[in-house]
């Protein structure tokens, strides 16, 4: 005897599924997946991640004799397995009239073949960063350690890929690559992002960077920052504009210490450094340097309107 009575239940989600997807217009055709799939891009990802530093992040028996086959190898199957993750992701855009149906086919290898070619970029990028991290961090004995260790690296490995993908059309592949990172580094940086070469961010654990955000080279910053917005203009009908440019600005050779918040479309000047625990919503002059002594002699901010 059944100790629990499922039929029901099962009959009552199946209402509510129904109901959802009539309210949000959604297609009902039997057999078709409707969305991408967050388990197959996190092995896509890990794909990447090792065709990008296959004798670091790659198989432990990998040789360096052959390297250039697995990269290959790895790379034919991770890119065909985002470009049907592509497909679905274009297909939902056609579904809420941003995408016309017979141009499915044709972003999607575009947009994939584009990343692709993206990924030599990207690999020297990264390259920066983690150069950056070793000379940054006293504590880091080589730069395999910060590799094979460093959350604020692994963040950036996904940033790189996600933006690329952001880039070219396809913002919720993207945003679900930035999530895989976010949830294993405790590092939420949107993939819409600009962010330069030799990024280094210590310890990272709390980071929030918002989709607007610019940010220059050889910038430093720590745990627990945020480069948010300020405040959220909305339209006529009381919706959240998007896109506007909202998250701040920061030059060259910018460092941002721990729990430092930084709000609005301001600009941090290049070289200069704010201290921790800082509440900044105002532009700081280059060579600039703001503590929270020199915060605590201003007037209190008002709250960012939500």
């Amino acid at each position: 005897m059944a100790v629990f009575d499922i039929a029901p239940i099962v009959r009552s989600l199946s209402t509510i599924r129904q109901q959802w997807r009539d309210s949000q217009m959604r297609s009902r055709e039997p057999g078709e997946r409707e969305f991408p799939s967050r388990d197959a891009i996190s092995q896509i990802m890990d794909d990447l991640k090792a065709a990008l530093f296959p004798m670091r992040l790659g198989p432990t028996d990998l040789r360096h004799e052959g390297e250039d086959f697995y990269v290959g190898y790895t790379l034919e199957s991770a890119l065909h397995g985002l470009l049907a993750q592509a497909r679905l992701e274009l297909r939902y855009q056609h579904r809420q009239d941003l995408c016309p149906a017979d141009q499915v086919e044709q972003r999607a290898v575009k947009a994939i073949t584009a990343l692709a070619a993206a990924l030599p970029r990207i690999r020297s990028l990264l390259d920066s960063d983690v150069v950056a991290a070793y000379r940054g961090d006293p504590a880091a004995h080589s730069v395999d350690e910060v590799l094979l260790c460093y959350p604020g690296v692994l963040a950036m490995i996904y940033h790189r890929i996600a933006h690329e993908l952001y880039r070219n059309d396809l913002p919720l592949l993207a945003r679900i690559s930035s999530e895989l990172a976010h949830s294993q580094t405790g590092i939420d940086i949107h993939p819409g992002a600009q962010i330069g070469a030799s990024f280094f961010i210590d310890h990272g654990t709390g980071v929030v960077i918002g989709e607007t955000a610019i940010i220059g080279e050889r910038v430093r910053i720590y745990q627990a920052v945020t480069l948010g917005a300020k405040r959220f203009p909305a339209d006529a009908r009381g919706g959240l504009q998007k896109g506007l440019p909202r998250h701040p600005i920061v030059e060259d050779d910018v460092v941002i210490y721990a729990g430092a918040t930084i709000l609005g479309r301001v600009t941090l000047g290049k070289g200069c450094v704010i201290g921790g625990n800082v509440w900044l919503t105002t532009d700081v002059p280059a060579g600039g340097s703001v503590t929270q002594a020199d915060s605590q002699d201003s007037p209190a901010p008002r709250p960012a309107q939500l």
